[in-house]
């Protein structure tokens, strides 16, 4: 089971967003069978059994093992990852695309941007585990409590010219075997616990 997958498919990603097979997903972090899981959501088999079919269809779900009982064959799942992400390739041309923004200093393009983050790293990264390689990334997450508006701005002015500095030192457009890398800062307020609660019921 991987930490997490990205979801590229439409239909996949229908799929996991139904509330039914959502909840199957979340049931099925542990192996299970069909049976096991019809009495523990109180749903007929049957219906248990159709959900979990379109599942592995579409490649969310994977038989864990097979055991034989008597004449009959057993099968325990298992999602195949902790947790998803859709991928905006799901939505084709309606996805976002920051090259579509005007505006770079907008939410929007932000949102944009980190769609597209989410779009190139989980193609990278799905190559990369057929090929049974490590992915080189770097992430870097903090906060900053910001006494005033004036001193955010400073800290704008001085990150921004940092991040240029680095990319002038570093950036070899002509270097033998040189591999581009994408580097991106977002900055946005934190929301507070209060409107994530509100905002999930």
């Amino acid at each position: 089971m991987q930490d997490v997958e990205v979801i590229v498919e439409p239909e996949a990603a229908a799929a996991a967003l139904d509330p039914v097979k959502a909840r199957l997903l979340a049931e099925l972090s542990r192996p299970a069978s069909a049976a096991a899981l019809a009495a523990r959501l109180g749903m007929p088999r049957q219906k248990v059994n159709y959900h979990l079919r379109a599942l592995e269809a579409h490649g969310l779900v994977a038989v864990a093992e097979e055991r034989r009982w008597g004449g009959l064959t057993e099968r325990r799942l298992v999602a195949t990852a902790a947790s998803y992400v859709v991928s905006p390739a799901a939505l084709g041309p309606v996805a976002c695309d920051p090259d579509r923004s005007r505006d770079r200093m907008s939410a929007s393009y932000a949102i944009a941007v980190a769609a597209r983050v989410v779009r190139e790293l989980g193609a990278l990264w799905r190559r990369a585990c057929r090929e049974h390689k490590r992915l080189a990334t770097l992430t870097l997450d903090t906060e900053i409590r910001f006494r005033s508006a004036a001193e955010r701005a400073d800290f704008t002015h001085e990150l921004t010219a940092a991040i240029a500095a680095l990319a002038a030192k570093y950036h070899d457009e002509v270097a033998p075997g040189g591999r581009r890398h994408r580097v991106l800062l977002v900055a946005h307020p934190t929301p507070s616990k209060e409107r994530e609660d509100a905002t999930c019921h």
